[in-house]
């Protein structure tokens, strides 16, 4: 326990160090003031264009946003929150293949299980942080300027996401162990992700897929019932824990 302890602070110390801490930080705080922000600076925008718009035969109404807008931005927001999460920790296993530190660790009595475990849990930990920060900022702008009772499921539209992301990290691990290069390594979590979304685009297949997780604006909206998600939530723990349980048997069988 102790050496696990050890390798998850020394995993969160280079986290650190190398800026990731810092960069994902400032990014999902800009993405939960960006949201309001953008909602709020729909009407002026709006405003602002309405004679050039005019010139080209198109007439601007007056809009009257509200925190709907908003959280909808935060579901835009939110795929490109977790593409640049995985750009910037997809070499979190290849990094070390290719200087050797982790062999030396290794070496040293370190267990590979715990390797797979500290690094899983490290980046857990930094998506969740991330996520709800930005989160947690954009429902406080929308309860200042708006009224977040007019968003249906709210709170269970964004566990779904979180939840997705979560399988995409743990995906993530798993091509990592895989893998050699940060290429692959971002090459096949793309793919498998895009492949799940072309199944989910089949109405008969979409509601068994993790991709139907990031529908969050179906929620909010009321068009869709949580009931309707039962299916997509359990798949993706299922394949959660199947890529995770994965990951060992590949990674003790590695050549470092």
């Amino acid at each position: 326990m102790k050496s696990l302890l050890a390798f998850i602070k020394k995993e969160i110390t280079e986290q650190i160090r190398s800026g990731k801490v810092l960069f994902l930080t400032l990014l999902f705080v800009l993405f939960g003031i960006m949201n309001p922000a953008v909602a709020k600076l729909t009407p002026w925008l709006l405003e602002t264009m309405a004679d050039s718009l005019a010139e080209s035969g198109m007439v601007v109404t007056s809009v009257t946003v509200s925190a709907m807008d908003s959280w909808m931005q935060f579901f835009k927001n939110m795929p490109i929150g977790l593409l640049v999460f995985i750009l910037m920790e997809s070499n979190i296993f290849t990094k070390e293949y290719q200087s050797g530190t982790l062999i030396l660790s290794l070496t040293k009595g370190l267990d590979r299980y715990k390797v797979i475990i500290s690094k899983t849990v490290v980046l857990i930990v930094l998506w969740t942080i991330g996520y709800w920060l930005c989160f947690g900022i954009t429902y406080g702008y929308n309860m200042y300027f708006w009224d977040n009772s007019v968003v249906e499921n709210l709170l269970f539209s964004a566990i779904c996401w979180w939840l997705f992301g979560l399988w995409v990290i743990i995906l993530m691990v798993l091509c990592s162990v895989m893998g050699s290069s940060n290429t692959g390594v971002l090459v096949s979590t793309g793919g498998i992700v895009f492949a799940f979304y072309l199944f989910g685009l089949f109405p008969k297949l979409k509601e068994y897929v993790p991709t139907r997780l990031m529908d969050g604006n179906s929620l909010i909206y009321g068009i869709a019932k949580m009931e309707n998600y039962n299916v997509s939530i359990m798949n993706t723990v299922v394949l959660s824990i199947v890529c995770f349980g994965s990951s060992f048997p590949v990674f003790n069988k590695k050549q470092l």
